[in-house]
């Protein structure tokens, strides 16, 4: 998409989560999995004048099959048919493939996450300071990860390790790759809790808040207790800006259309529109109920 033709309420992270840190809120970072489902997280945020991140990551792109130029095509198209004004961002989840990151920038979207947590310390660094460099020339922000953040639906990452981020080799990696926003690892984990209870290291937090100026974001927000995150936003100096929810959005898609299994993008896509229409409004309650109760940034809209 032509710079010069971004509508003005598009922002990149850096913008978004300064102004979100600034106001003590953090910002739901909302991945719909399937096109269809880009417009009712628009929407939300829009009824309830809050701001709102749309994403999607590499593995996403893959299972589900889509790419980022359909992907960003639809959340413009929707962002101008829906007469969206509130802040938006549209940002790409963990990716690793550096041909991915490009394509997604050159599709549109205004931040970028590198995922290279699996790799040594130094690798991380080396693969996240290059995209960096790269994303800073068309002022698209970045997103690095230092830790292993567990999963329990293996949709973004292949196990269920959990590494937690270590505040010294956090600050060490920020000050060398200069990322705009850090995911940490401190507990939470993808997909839905089965077994083992949710948690946040709130000490381990606010040590990396110490030692680190970027903002700080949760991955697996997706049936955290609301009062876990609140305090987590709340701790001194700032605590986490940004918090990624997923799997919420697609299970209350797939039980409102009467389905357990997963679609493909093109079998959602090809759903009769009454189906279509009954999904869409539970993922745009599932959206509200999060941006009011979860991240708590209904009528920051109008924060700059």
């Amino acid at each position: 998409m032509n710079t010069d033709n971004r509508p003005t309420n598009l922002m990149n992270l850096e913008t978004l989560l300064q102004i979100a840190e600034a106001g003590s809120y953090a910002v739901g970072s909302f991945s719909p999995r399937y096109v269809p489902l880009i417009r009712p997280v628009l929407r939300a945020g829009q009824g309830l004048k809050s701001p709102v991140i749309v994403q999607i990551s590499q593995i996403e792109f893959e299972r589900y099959g889509i790419t980022p130029r359909e992907f960003a095509d639809e959340f413009f198209a929707c962002l101008q048919s829906e007469r969206i004004t509130v802040p938006v961002t549209l940002h790409l989840d963990h990716s690793w493939d550096f041909s991915v990151i490009q394509d997604a920038i050159a599709a549109g979207f205004t931040s970028v996450m590198m995922d290279a947590s699996k790799l040594p310390l130094q690798e991380n660094i080396a693969a996240t300071r290059e995209v960096v460099r790269y994303a800073r020339r068309y002022g698209v922000s970045v997103e690095g990860e230092l830790g292993r953040i567990g999963t329990t639906d293996f949709v973004e990452t292949d196990s269920d390790e959990e590494l937690y981020t270590d505040p010294e080799e956090a600050q060490r990696f920020v000050a060398e790759t200069q990322v705009d926003a850090l995911a940490v690892s401190v507990g939470t984990a993808h997909g839905v809790y089965l077994v083992r209870k949710p948690r946040i290291d709130y000490e381990r937090l606010e040590a990396i808040r110490r030692l680190t100026p970027v903002h700080l974001v949760l991955h697996g927000g997706s049936g955290v207790p609301a009062e876990m995150i609140h305090k987590a936003v709340a701790l001194r100096n700032g605590g986490i800006s940004k918090v990624n929810i997923a799997t919420d959005l697609e299970l209350a898609f797939l039980a409102a259309i009467g389905r357990t299994e997963r679609l493909s993008n093109r079998e959602c896509s090809q759903l009769p529109e009454a189906v279509i229409t009954k999904g869409r409004q539970a993922v745009e309650e599932t959206v509200r109920t999060k941006i009011r109760e979860f991240v708590r940034s209904e009528g920051k809209a109008a924060d700059r």
